[in-house]
């Protein structure tokens, strides 16, 4: 599971010209499930993710997590996170989970990461045809990959 993060001022998504999640302060998340992911990959990369320590404190240092800032996460599902660009020019897709196998990946994470931040998590909607729009505050993007965590 792939998680690219970034530390938002604000962030939305809009399908068919409605809002569908909307965040101020806090996480913008694209996640990418690939066919090996389990469970323990859920709950490593949500306590990652929850846990980063990337706010600025009162000395303007890094050193804040979510729940202090009281931060809030906009959770979206991102099968091109798994591009495979090794041959040729046209991005492979064939470590991307399949729906049937992503989709409930995807709402485990919305409800595990919902548990570990004591609130909901806002989303896009799985397979749509999304408008992301986001205030990057930094910039800070930092990526995890949870097959790397060892």
């Amino acid at each position: 599971m792939i998680a690219v993060i970034q530390r938002v001022s604000s962030a939305s998504v809009t399908i068919e010209g409605k809002i569908k999640g909307e965040i101020k302060t806090g996480f913008m998340v694209l996640l990418g499930v690939t066919h090996s992911d389990l469970p323990e990959d859920i709950e490593w990369l949500g306590k990652k993710i929850v846990g980063l320590r990337v706010f600025n404190d009162e000395e303007g240092k890094m050193n804040l997590d979510l729940k202090t800032v009281n931060g809030d996460i906009l959770l979206i599902s991102q099968f091109t996170l798994h591009a495979s660009t090794k041959k040729g020019n046209r991005p492979s897709f064939i470590e991307a989970a399949k729906p049937d196998i992503a989709i409930p990946i995807y709402e485990k994470m919305i409800e595990f990461l919902g548990e570990q931040l004591g609130k909901p998590i806002q989303t896009g909607e799985f397979g749509a045809d999304m408008k992301v729009s986001l205030l990057n505050d930094g910039p800070v993007t930092i990526v995890i990959d949870s097959k790397n965590r060892i």
